[in-house]
């Protein structure tokens, strides 16, 4: 079993960062995907930045130059630095991890495990 633990969620003004962290733990072996999704009210669960086992980073549309993922393999924990944050940023963001075979990792539905989210709520 795998275990994830997001933190570092918080209320904040537009225009200022946040950075989450996402620590895993159980059996892991190896590199694998892990990635960022996010879902505010009424809306459908959204990727946001995804990483891959090679390193490779990717991001949506209406977070690139903004938001940045990053991961530490020894100490087994994903990150979200976000900056310029806007009131549409306002959601609940979880981390997901280990794709399923052939999945899409932009797909929160092609992940095997995930954590409870950490909310994020920016005011204007």
């Amino acid at each position: 079993q795998v275990q994830l633990v997001e933190s570092g969620g918080g209320s904040v003004q537009a225009g200022g960062s946040l950075r989450l962290s996402c620590a895993v733990s159980g059996n892991t072996y190896g590199r694998y995907s892990m990635g960022w999704f996010r879902q505010a009210p009424g809306k459908e669960r959204e990727g946001v930045a995804v990483t891959g086992p090679d390193g490779s980073t990717s991001y949506a549309d209406s977070v690139k130059g903004r938001f940045t993922i990053s991961r530490d393999n020894n100490e087994k924990i994903l990150a979200l630095q976000m900056n310029s944050l806007k009131p549409e940023d306002t959601a609940r963001y979880y981390c997901a991890a280990i794709l399923k075979r052939g999945g899409d990792r932009w797909s929160w539905e092609s992940y095997n495990y995930w954590g409870q989210g950490t909310q994020v709520t920016v005011s204007s």
